[in-house]
Parts: C-alpha cells; structure tokens; sequence
C-alpha cells in the first residue's frame, strides 16, 4: 500500500503559528534594539549584533511543515512463507510452461577442491617434517603449506552482480549504428560509393545499360530504350539502390532510383530485346534493362539476384528471440509468385533483426562501469619484486700467464679468485639480499686447490650423507656446482641500491702486500711468475682458507620504478681495506661511489669484472630455489643452473606477504673477536673462525650436514669457515654462512664455533697449519624462539662434555668445569637472521601459540567440564595471551596471517567461555583493521575464498559439535552490544565484510560436509542459529541508521556487507526466513530520512535484488483463484496491492520503495529510478530469459509501475491550456515536495483513470482486440503543440496529417500524459516512462507498440 498524505492537524497549524509568532517577535526585538543604539552606529554594524536567529527559525519552520507532511511510515506488509508457498504450489509450478522461471536449482553450490601446487618440482615441505613437528606453531604453519584448498563455487555466480557483469553471450552492440541518409552526404565527399560499400563488406557495381519506359498504357518497342549509366550502391542501413545517370558523373543527384528493397525477382526477358533482363516490384510494376552483351547481361543478372537472396535467406533463418513455443517458421517458395508473397515479410524480417532492445539505447548500456564489480580474488602465490638477472662472464687481471706445469695452455690468472655478490641499499643502510658465490676460475686454475676439493663421489650423488637428513629430495647437484647466473629480487628498488662483488683470494699474507703486484702496469712476465710460484705454494697448504682481496660495485636501478641501469658496469676495481670489511663500513663506501673525487682517492687493481645485468624472461627454465629446489620448468639440460638468490624483504607490513611455502634458513655473520688482551695462547694472530651445526653436547657427536657448500665443493657440508686476516688479533669479518635448520628444533641445537691459528709461514715445515685456540657455542633456542640478532659470546680453551650446561660463564645445575679466555669476556661477536616460514621471532605470537598447546592437552583430556577448577587459570591466561597478540609485529601478521587466524577459529570453536570467544573476535578485528590500512585487503578475501575450511570439533565428551559460523554470529552480536567497546564494535562494523562471508563459507561447508543440503530448508540450521542470525541483524541496524553521522563511510561498508550477506543467505537459509530479514531492515528506515539513509536503503535493495535468481525468488505466476475474467482480478496481480506485494516480495519491496523515493529530493529520485532501471536492464540482457514469453512473464512483476506513473501524475498542473512550463508560475525547485501541493488536483491521479488499466488488461488476458479499443477517459484536446513535438518522423506522412489525427487509442493517451509527466520530473520520468514503456511493448499488438516507440521519442 502507497503512504497517503494526512490531513494536517489543528495542533499542527498551532505550532506553526506560534512559531511565526515567535519570528515576528525576534524581528521586533530586533528591531528594538537597531533603534536603541547610538545614532551614529551604521546601519551594518547594527545588524551584526546577533545574526541569524530569525533565519535559523524560518528555515526550522520549514522543516517542520514538510517532515509533518511526508513523515508518513508507511504499513508493514509482511512477506509469503516462501518454503510453504513453493509446496502448496507445487503442482501449479510444475505444469507452468515456464517452470524454470519458478523453480530454485538444486545444485546451485558445491565446494570443491583446488590443488595447492606450488612453483617448485617437488614439495617444499620435507618429507620428515610433518612426523617429526612437536610444536603446535610448526605443525599448522606445515598443514597450511601441504593442505589443499576448499573454494565454495556457486553455479549462477556470473548472473549475481551488476548488468554489466552479465556473461557477454548476449549480443550487446557496443555503439549504436550509424545511419547515412541522402539528405546529409557530401557530394564531394561521395564520388566513389563503390569504394564506401566494399568497405562495408557490400556489392557494388557500374556501367552503361539500356532502360526501357515501362507503362501499362505504352508498349515497350526498341526506341522507348534511352541509354543510362547504372551505379548500384548501398546504403547504411544494408539495403541497395539502383540510381542512373545521364553520364557517368555520378557525384550529381540521380535523374532515378530503383529502390531494391521492393524488388522480388530478376529474370532475362528478350521478348523485346536482346540482352534484356526485367526487375519486378512488388506492387506489380517492373523495370525492363538490357545490356551490350550477353556476358554484361548475365553479370547484371548475377549481383541483383545474389542481392536479393542475401535479403531472403533472412526470412529463413531462426528468430533470433523466438518464443520458447513458436514453431511457425517461413516457408521456402520458389517463382517470381512466391517470392513476391515472401517479399512483404523480407522487410519486415529485417526490420525486426535489427531493431535494437529498448534498454540498448540507454547510456548505461553503452559507457564501461567497474565501480560495482568486486576485486577479483587470485589464491596464494610466491611473490617477488622486481627480479634481476645477474650473468657472470669473468674476472681478469694484469698478471696473465700459464699455469699448467708444462706451460702448455690458455693464459689465465696465475691464482684463483672467488666472487661473492650481494645487493646493498645505501638509502636505508641495509644488506638487502644473501650472498651469491661464484667461482669464474679456469678449470687449470681450479686445479690448484685439488687437494682440498671434494672427491668424486660428491659430484654424482653420494647418497643421502650429502644432504641435510630431513631433505630427501632430489637435487640438481651438477647444475649447481659452479653457478654462473643469480636471480635477485628487490621488492622497493630505487637508484640508491648497488650490486657488490667482493673479490677473495686463498690466504697467502696481508691484503696490501698481496694486492701490490696487481696494481703495477709495468712488464709483468717476471712479476706473473713470481705471483705464481707463491700461489702454488699457498693453495697446496692453505687451499681451503681466504682471505679479502679486492671490491667493485655498480647501481642496479635507475629510478625508482624498477628500470635496470644495463648501461653502467664495474667501472674499477678496488683493494680492500683491512680495516673497513664490515657491512657498515662498504656501505659509507657506497654512501661516496657517486662522487668521483673521493673515489678517486682509493687504490685501485687492474683487472676487469665482467657481470651484467638483465630483465628476467617469465618463461625462465632451469631455475632453482634458495633452498636448491627445482622450478617448473625445469629441464636439466644446461650446465649450469639458475640460483635464486634469498631476498631479505624489509620488516614492514606492507612489503610483507603471507608465506606459502617451507622455508627454515639461518644466516650466521661472524663479525668481531678481540683476542689482543688473551694470554692462554702463545699464537693467536692469523686466526680462523670454523662454524659447525650440532644436535648434542656429547664427547662423540658429529656435526649435521646442513650448511650450505661453497661452489665446486658438495651442495651442503658440517663446517664452514670465515676469512682470515693476515698478522690480525682483533679481526674482523663479512662472511655470511648459511644453515637448512631442521624443521624441529630443541634445547639441544646449538652453533659450535671452533678458532685456529693458521700459520702462513710456508718456509717452516714443522709448524702445522692449524693450532686451536679456543671454542665457543650458541644454543639456537631461548625462552621458545629462535635468537636472532647481534650476540657477544665468551671463549673457552677447552670444550668438555656437556658443555650446554654452562651459560656465560656459570655452572648451570652440576656442569663440568671451565677455563674461559680473558676471564669470560664476551671476546666474540657475531649476529644472526632467520629467514624462516614455520618459526616465528614475535613473542607474542609464541607465547599465545604454546600456551594453547598446553591447554589443549588439557581439554582433550579424561575431564573437560568448564567447572572444573583445573580450567579456570588456563582460559584466564589465554585471555591475557589473546590481548598480547594486539601487540603482534605487523610483518609477522601478514608472514603468517593463513595460520594464525585458522588457529583463532579453532579457539572459537573450542572454548567454553564467552569472554575467550568475544577476544578472539577482536583479535581478528585487529588484524583485519591492519591489513585494510595498509592496503593488504586481498589477502583477507584470497584466506576467505581459498584457506578457510571450518573444523568441527566435539567439547569434551560433548557429542553436539560446535561450528564456526554459531560460535562466530553470538561472538559477534555480543560485540555490538552497547557497553562493550566502542572502538572494537566501530571496527567490526567498517570491516565486517570478512566476518559475514566466513559465516558464509561456514555455512556452506557445513551443509555439505553434514549432509543437511539435501533436506528442507528449514531444517538445514538449527532454532539458535536463526535465532543468532535474526538478533545479529537487529544488532546491527541501530548502528548503520544512527552512528552514520558519526562514521559515515563504516556505516556504508556495513550496510554493503550485510546485503551481500542477506543476499547469499538466500542459497543456504530459509527464504521465507531470508525475506523476514530483509523486512525488518527496510522497515528501520522512514519516509522523510536524510539522503544518506536513503542512499543506504537503496544500495541494499539494489545488492538483494541482484540475486542470480531473483526471478524465482519472486514467483511469476498467477496467485488469483480461478480464470481472470474480470479487471479487478487482473488488479490482485498486477497492482501494487498488499498482495502482490507478499506474493512477490523482492519486486514489490523495491517497487514500493521506488513510489515512495520520487516523493523526494532529487538525487533521492535519481538513484531509486537507476536501481530499478539497472535491474531490468539485466533481466533484458540474461540469456536465461531471452525467450519473448520468458521476457513477458519477467515484465508481469513490474505491471504495477503503471500504477506508479499514474500515482505521479497528480504532480502536473494539467489544465485546457499549453502543457509546456510557465515560467512565472513552475519554476519551482521540484527536489522540494512542498512546492508540488499548489498543483494537486482534488483526486491524485484522476487525470488518468483505470482506462489504461483497463486498456493493458484487455490487451493481456485477451478480452479486447487490437483494432478496437476501449476510449480512455482522458482526452488531450488543444494541443497541438505538444503533439507535433510527439509525432512520427516517417517519409510519406506530413506534419498536419499526424496533428489531424485525433483518434483518442491508448498509446496516443498515455504519450501525452508520459509527456505532461516529462516535463515535470525531468530526466527521471523519461527513464520511469521508458521503463514503462518496455514493459507495455511486450503486451501492445506489434503494430502498436512502433507507434508508440516513436511518439516518445
């Protein structure tokens, strides 16, 4: 039922004129006080007295006038049981031709399974990972990278948003056709129309032909032939003509045309003349040409007849929106006869093809919208930043010569040089990458370290001794054993990051007296040859120790948008200061590199580094893992492979990303060890840092086989050594070691560092090349963790049994005892950085995680009864563990944002408390409030979408399982009570999103996985559930209808949120229920709202009624008892009556908030009217519905938008005078209601009776023919103005023959008060008549429905 205005009250009147009253007396008092000032006050100054008041009062007046007037909450009409309906009427469905417009599909969802395969070969999760994981955090960060993914898919999806995001299976013409008429060619421009119509894919023919004078009265003899250029062309709209001319200047008008489209055949005809052929038209007449030849003629014949098959075939093909029940297709004839019986039908066919849907000619239809359609939602996947490509071709120096032993080979370098590259960030001060070693030595070179090479059996695959004991895949071992190519990833690049090489030599003495041979450019045969002899002598014994040499860098970037600066390379190559090795100490080298005058200051080495950088191909092949796996593709052919290269991502939330893979790296940085104070060893000067990995303190254990080798040596060994600094006590180092950490760490894993002095003297055979010199060790774990970072160890002159037992000097519990260096000073420094997916650094996270390990021993215990005392103090801790998380690092956050909230859902669904439910909640409003400010939203719906699989779990020995989507709703509803947190609840509203859809797939996969799909509706979910569900939506609309002030933009995401929710609810719930809901949400909004409120209103209309079925959610079908017979049972189903609004609940809903938004403001009007245009616009383009009697029932829902228009109509002041505007009198704002009351006649809507009801009516049960029709009662006399601006623009009709044409048919009634209506309403009423008129085109007789197209526009 429409709100009807009324009347206003005495009372009402007196508040108005005691308000008036109360304006008049301020403007006295006013007025008084102006009076009583000081004469000489100006007149401006006096009126700044107190401004505004009277203003503020007239404007409160007017508000109180109209909300009085329209403030009319109009009557709640409850909607059908749906579920009740469907059965009642299950035989009525079911013998309805159109049943699959009634019926809900059955298999509109199912979850399936989508394989989580990753980028490598084989699996990145070691095979004895999952058995040997202990900790709670390393079993489900494994879970998380091995499970396969659940995605919910519903089968109609594609038809559930916007028009636009229809599949494009329906033709949609992008841009509406051209048409050319002769009127407005340029002749100029038009002299080649042969041309024009092989662009356009047409026939086009000319040449001189003979014309016969055809006339009934005259017989055609030889000399009535005149001699005529003929030129056929066409038009734009695909038909042809055939003009003549006197010559062949065709650019000249045509002195006749033979209008094709009126021909029905071509035939010879040489009664007359020879090489004559005739043209017969269809009102009998006929054109008689003859040709030059017989080939001429037969051309001629050829391309009219192809011409007017080509208009014939159309009539044989199938009607491209033919009815579901039409069978009647044209017959082929054959003759001149019978294609002159067709003929009539070819135009009209063609017509008819391509007449354009009513809603083609929209401008929505035609403009490209995206601002509705959803992100698109990818699955987790390995990301990277910019990725750079680094080849290494050589490294040369000035000393060349031959180092075979019979001085028969290539010249190379006269020792052997190693290579490590890093990339480092100047401009955050930072090593942003892992360290790639590469050995460009001739293989005569490498030969002179043979004896500390690896034997063979390493190179071909030793067995599983030559890796870590938990890898058991298979490894490209000889791809990987002099790698040539790195591939570095930088996920902020910018000018200010630069590739270094640092350039190592085999420890021979100082840096400065083994660089200076290299930097003389004098003869250097002699100098070779010395050089040489000394490194022959030093690689046979000190083969397996380095020592720095030389440095070299170059930019990467040249801005900061990733282009590589290929063009720059390593301009020089630079020695290496002894004291300046550290990583803070290269980068204020580089900090200088761009200013030439200091660079020129440092020593440089003659030689040349060849590495270049390039853009990484996407099809790479032969690639491998920073953990040595294989990448899809991965063939194996080269000789050597491509190394990923570890990118050392910033600690930044928004660089970071959710982990997928199995990762568990440890890099180990020596970086200082005073010894110059210690007396416990004689020798302690050219001192060697050796690093091994064990699992056990005892006197036999061996170290793991976890660090990853140098090149030329196995892929992974048990010791690692650093370099070493000739004659220094106190040295420093820049090695980088790198550890596989086995998955599972304990109390027992530790780093044992072992120092030597290695003796440099080659000239005393007697000394041994390594003497110890002390021990040292780092347990890996502390309080849980991993240690990372910087730490400063004492040194011991002897490693005892059971050494873990001692902590920084102190005997823990009954420790062996110990004799450290200088007094147990911390003489050792070193750092460490883990780069790991299944451990976490964050404390917090940690803690919550092992503390609910402990707990879940004790709930899967012999007692869970939530009285025990035994659960009190765990479920108080896990509270405090809970709130701990709010202090989470942002980075750990997103690194493993799949785990932890998988972990949180599992506490939801296991606690026994509320208060443990409720925090859990915030947890997750926490972190997807973070996620959304720093932009990482779509990882939140890639979780929801892919990750998310909701567990069932049994409390104890309680049998009734608790699930996500019950335990998430109440945990909800208690948020957004009103004495819990405000800014919590506020949180929960703006992101509320992701919790709605959890329900959502909650619900989806409970229904599949218990079976419940298969039953009623309104058996699937329990009576709490709809009960929570019912209360979650109460809960919520106070805070969208009252805070929107406050937070606008949380109060419009929540009202979004909750209609896709309310939307998908109708796949899995009652729908009866599902109305109910949106029932009472509509129903918190009143007539009068603010424009926001309307706004929301609308928008959560405009999102249900975007349901994939909408159509069968709103039962087209009859509902009235028995044969309609009479106009008011047309009415009970086609008016916008209490019933049709329960029966069809969707549509009547939006139709009644359509008719109660055109009461509005403007832009209220403006969107309720899109929203209903929107919706039919995708009903005309759904291919499910493109069958003109499916089209027919869909436009039956909206038959009471007539009755809308007519509501309407009592707007216009429609007198016996010109209908156009007045100036003087309607130029009144019409946004404002109030002003519309001066032009209400004494009946709204009189001006239109039920005549056109009663008109519609007759045309769709049939009772009334097409060629009579029932009079309407409203008459458009004297105005002939507004006619002439309606009529038809047909060739053949005049101006005054349409005005005189005064017959009084419905179309002609409605196209004037569609007009009258126009011109009030402005654009909005020329879409709501529009709209109107779509729908009566498919009830109007087809010849009415053209005439009335065209009297509207």
């Amino acid at each position: 039922m429409r709100p009807t205005r009324q009347p206003v009250s005495f009372s009402f009147f007196c508040k108005v004129f005691i308000t008036i009253f109360c304006i008049a007396l301020t403007d006295a008092r006013f007025t008084a006080m102006s009076l009583s000032m000081h004469p000489d006050t100006r007149k401006f100054t006096r009126g700044l007295n107190k401004p505004g008041t009277a203003a503020e009062l007239r404007q409160s007046v007017s508000e109180v006038v109209r909300t009085s007037v329209w403030m009319v909450k109009p009557k709640v009409i409850e909607p059908l049981d749906y579920e009740s309906v469907v059965l009642q009427r299950r035989t009525q469905i079911i013998s309805d031709a159109l049943r699959d417009m009634l019926q809900y599909p059955t298999d509109d969802f199912q979850i399936s399974t989508v394989r989580h395969q990753g980028r490598t070969l084989v699996s990145t999760v070691p095979d004895r990972a999952e058995k040997e994981a202990r900790s709670l955090f390393l079993q489900e960060c494994i879970k998380t990278y091995k499970s396969d993914w659940h995605v919910v898919q519903y089968k109609y999806e594609d038809y559930s948003g916007d028009f636009r995001q229809l599949p494009n299976k329906v033709s949609r013409p992008e841009k509406l056709t051209v048409h050319l008429f002769e009127v407005d060619e340029d002749v100029e421009k038009d002299e080649d129309a042969a041309s024009l119509g092989a662009q356009k894919g047409g026939l086009s023919k000319r040449g001189w032909l003979y014309k016969g004078n055809m006339n009934n009265a005259i017989s055609v003899t030889m000399r009535s032939f005149k001699r005529r250029y003929f030129h056929l062309a066409q038009l734009g709209d695909g038909s042809y003509n055939l003009n003549f001319y006197k010559d062949e200047k065709t650019s000249k008008d045509p002195k006749g045309t033979i209008f094709l489209d009126s021909c029905i055949g071509v035939g010879q005809n040489s009664k007359v003349r020879r090489f004559a052929f005739e043209l017969k038209m269809q009102d009998g007449s006929s054109y008689l040409l003859a040709a030059d030849s017989e080939a001429e003629m037969a051309d001629w014949v050829f391309t009219l007849n192809k011409i007017l098959h080509s208009s014939f075939d159309l009539v044989a093909q199938d009607k491209r929106n033919g009815d579901l029940h039409d069978d009647d297709d044209l017959a082929k004839k054959d003759g001149y006869q019978d294609s002159f019986q067709t003929a009539k039908d070819i135009e009209s066919k063609i017509r008819s093809e391509t007449r354009l849907k009513l809603f083609t000619l929209d401008p929505d239809t035609q403009k490209l919208d995206l601002s509705g359609i959803e992100p698109d939602v990818r699955q987790f996947e390995e990301k990277f930043g910019t990725r750079v490509l680094v080849n290494c071709h050589s490294l040369t120096f000035n000393l060349q010569s031959c180092v075979a032993e019979n001085a028969e080979g290539p010249t190379t370098n006269v020792e052997p040089f190693y290579v490590v590259l890093s990339l480092f960030d100047v401009q955050n001060s930072r090593k942003i990458s892992a360290d790639f070693h590469v050995d460009l030595n001739h293989p005569l070179v490498r030969g002179m370290t043979a004896a500390f090479r690896p034997e063979e059996r390493h190179l071909n695959g030793g067995g599983d001794g030559d890796r870590p004991p938990w890898r058991a895949d298979r490894l490209p071992e000889e791809a990987l054993q002099y790698p040539r190519q790195g591939v570095f990833s930088v996920t902020c690049p910018h000018p200010e990051i630069f590739l270094v090489a640092r350039i190592e030599k085999v420890l021979q003495g100082g840096i400065t007296h083994c660089t200076e041979p290299y930097m003389k450019s004098s003869d250097s045969t002699k100098v070779s040859q010395k050089v040489l002899k000394n490194a022959k002598l030093a690689c046979s014994r000190l083969g397996k120790y380095r020592m720095p040499f030389a440095w070299a860098a170059r930019p990467v970037f040249k801005d900061a948008s990733g282009m590589l600066d290929k063009a720059s390379g390593f301009l020089a190559i630079y020695r290496q200061d002894s004291g300046k090795l550290s990583d803070n100490d290269m980068l204020k080298l580089l900090t200088d590199f761009r200013k030439p005058e200091k660079m020129a200051k440092l020593p440089v080495i003659l030689g040349n580094l060849d590495i270049t950088i390039d853009n990484v191909a996407p099809d790479l092949t032969n690639c491998v893992t920073s953990s040595y796996l294989p990448v899809r593709p991965f063939e194996g052919t080269e000789p050597s492979a491509l190394l990923e290269v570890e990118e050392f991502v910033p600690c930044i939330a928004k660089c970071s990303q959710p982990f997928t893979i199995y990762k568990n790296h440890l890099y180990v940085y020596p970086r200082h060890l005073k010894y110059d104070g210690q007396k416990a060893f004689a020798k302690a000067r050219n001192i060697a840092v050796c690093l091994e990995f064990k699992d056990s303190d005892a006197e036999d254990s061996q170290p793991l086989k976890c660090i990853y080798g140098r090149p030329g040596g196995p892929l992974f060994t048990k010791q690692a050594f650093a370099i070493v600094l000739h004659h220094q006590q106190n040295p420093e180092f820049y090695d980088e070691i790198k550890i596989e950490l086995p998955p599972q760490l304990d109390e027992k894993h530790h780093l044992l560092f072992s120092f030597y002095h290695i003796s440099c003297d080659s000239n005393s055979k007697k000394d041994q090349v390594e003497a110890q010199v002390g021990w040292a060790w780092l347990p890996l774990l502390r309080e849980g963790r991993v240690i990372t970072n910087e730490q400063q160890m004492p040194i011991t002159t002897a490693l005892p049994p059971g050494y873990l037992s001692i902590g920084d000097g102190v005997v823990k519990h009954s420790g062996p005892e110990i004799k450290w260096v200088d007094g147990g000073k911390p003489l050792f420094k070193l750092s460490t950085h883990l780069v790991s997916t299944v451990h976490t650094q964050d404390q917090h996270l940690h803690n919550f995680f092992h503390h609910w390990q402990n707990m879940e021993c004790v709930l899967d215990g012999p007692t869970t009864d939530p009285s025990d005392p035994l659960l009190g103090s765990p479920e108080q801790e896990l509270i405090k563990y809970l709130k701990s998380l709010h202090a989470m690092q942002g980075h750990v956050m997103v690194n493993f944002l799949p785990t932890i909230l998988n972990q949180l859902f599992s506490v939801l669904t296991r606690t026994t408390q509320e208060e443990v439910a409720v925090n859990v909640i915030r947890v997750m409003v926490h972190i997807v409030a973070q996620c959304h400010e720093e932009g990482l939203e779509h990882h939140l719906r890639s979780y929801v979408k892919f990750v998310f699989t909701p567990e069932q779990y049994s409390t104890g020995g309680v049998s009734t399982p608790k699930c996500v989507h019950e335990e998430l709703a109440k945990a909800m509803t208690t948020i957004f009570k009103p004495s819990t947190d405000i800014l919590a609840c506020n949180k929960l509203l703006k992101y509320s999103w992701y919790f709605l859809e959890v329900l959502v797939k909650s619900m989806a996969h409970y229904l599949i996985v218990s079976g419940k799909v298969k039953l009623c509706r309104n058996q699937r979910f329990s009576a709490s559930f709809h009960h929570t569900v019912e209360t979650l939506i109460h809960m919520l609309m106070p805070h969208i209808t009252q805070k929107y002030k406050d937070n606008l933009d949380t109060a419009r995401n929540a009202n979004h949120s909750l209609a896709i929710f309310i939307k998908r609810c109708f796949t899995f719930m009652d729908r009866g229920f599902v109305f109910k809901q949106i029932n009472n949400y509509i129903n918190c909004f009143l007539p009068g709202d603010p424009k926001t409120l309307y706004e929301f209103k609308l928008e959560f209309l405009r999102v249900v009624c975007n349901h994939e079925h909408f159509v069968p959610l709103n039962l087209p079908m009859p509902f009235s008892k028995g044969r309609i017979q009479r106009f008011q049972d047309l009415q009970l189903d086609y008016s916008l009556s209490e019933d049709f609004c329960q029966n069809h609940f969707l549509v009547g809903l939006l139709l009644r908030e359509v008719g109660g938004a055109l009461q509005e403001g403007r832009e209220v009007r403006q969107q309720s009217i899109h929203v209903l245009k929107s919706l039919m616009i995708k009903h005309t383009f759904d291919e499910r519905y493109q069958a003109k009697s499916q089209q027919a029932r869909l436009a039956t829902l909206y038959l009471p938008l007539f009755g809308i228009l007519q509501e309407n109509v009592h707007r216009l002041n429609i007198k016996e005078t010109s209908l156009l505007p007045n100036n003087s009198q309607n130029e009144r704002d019409d946004s404002v209601p109030g002003n519309v009351s001066m032009a209400v006649p004494s009946r709204p809507g009189g001006s239109l009776d039920n005549g056109l009801h009663k008109e519609v009516f007759g045309v769709i049960s049939g009772m009334a023919s097409s060629g009579t029709r029932t009079n309407s009662s409203l008459t458009l006399t004297h105005h002939a103005e507004s006619r002439g601006s309606l009529i038809s623009t047909d060739s053949g009709n005049s101006l005054l023959d349409k005005s005189s044409d005064r017959t009084n048919s419905p179309e002609k009634v409605l196209s004037g008060n569609v007009f009258c209506l126009v011109l009030r309403l402005g654009s909005n009423g020329i879409v709501l008549v529009s709209l109107s008129l779509s729908l009566l085109s498919l009830f109007l007789p087809l010849s009415a429905a053209p005439s009335l197209t065209k009297s509207m526009f």
